[in-house]
């Protein structure tokens, strides 16, 4: 029975990252114990114990479960929720389990893995704040469903799904409405992460700046706090926010 537990996770796995198709580049002849020692050198984040007592074969075989202890949703139930293809899902989860294979991501891994795209800024602030973003469970991980959810809204949401989800990363407290304090946050987070290898270079007191003129675009009735739907409206008017958000459209 146990084995054909982990037969079922196994398979219920390949169908996700299409293990035995063209998208995975998994030669046909490839053993499963080849993918198993290539998955053990890929486990930054899922770190089970080991009993000393139990046979190395034993071993072996629950490291290999544990690589997919999360499994996500059905791939068509994931491509119903989302705006991606099977094949786009496919290669998303693929990439996704090579820096995660047990399925989820905590906070420390997941800012390593950012700091990885801006080697020369310091990037773990900016990314606490989008790991917060991406944890819409608040359970302290993002799994593969938390990660492509948030990613079919950055990439294939309308200009109002994008926005709102905007003003959720800036939304610090989710309280529903940004302060001054929280976008200055933001903004210092942007800066440390790439600003000062920028050119010109910016000075010190440029987040301020720009959070100071964003707020009187923003707060048009000066109660102090931009709601979502001054965020939006206010968003909308500005043509380079427009422009960068149409960047996306064709990422993947």
């Amino acid at each position: 029975m146990k084995a054909k537990n982990r037969d079922q996770s196994l398979s219920d796995s390949r169908e996700l990252d299409g293990s035995y198709d063209q998208l995975t580049a998994y030669p046909p002849g490839q053993s499963k114990k080849t993918i198993k020692q290539r998955f053990l050198k890929l486990l930054p984040c899922c770190k089970p114990t080991v009993t000393p007592s139990i046979s190395q074969n034993s071993v072996e075989d629950d490291f290999e479960l544990s690589t997919v202890c999360h499994r996500p949703e059905s791939m068509d139930k994931l491509q119903e929720q989302t705006k991606f293809t099977k094949k786009e899902l496919q290669v998303l989860y693929r990439g996704f389990k090579n820096e995660c294979p047990c399925g989820v991501v905590n906070e420390e891994n997941f800012q390593h893995i950012y700091s990885q795209f801006f080697p020369q800024g310091d990037s773990s602030m900016y990314a606490h704040f989008l790991f917060e973003a991406l944890d819409t469970n608040k359970n302290g991980s993002v799994s593969f469903e938390d990660f492509v959810f948030g990613l079919s809204i950055i990439l294939r949401g309308t200009i109002n799904d994008r926005l709102n989800w905007a003003f959720n990363l800036y939304d610090l407290n989710k309280d529903g409405c940004i302060t001054k304090e929280e976008m200055l946050d933001i903004m210092r987070s942007i800066y440390d992460m790439m600003g000062k290898y920028t050119y010109p270079t910016m000075q010190d007191d440029a987040p301020r700046e720009h959070v100071e003129s964003f707020f009187q675009k923003m707060d048009r009735n000066k109660d102090g706090v931009v709601t979502v739907d001054e965020f939006i409206e206010s968003c909308k008017k500005d043509e380079n926010i427009m422009q960068s958000m149409q960047l996306f459209d064709n990422v993947i």
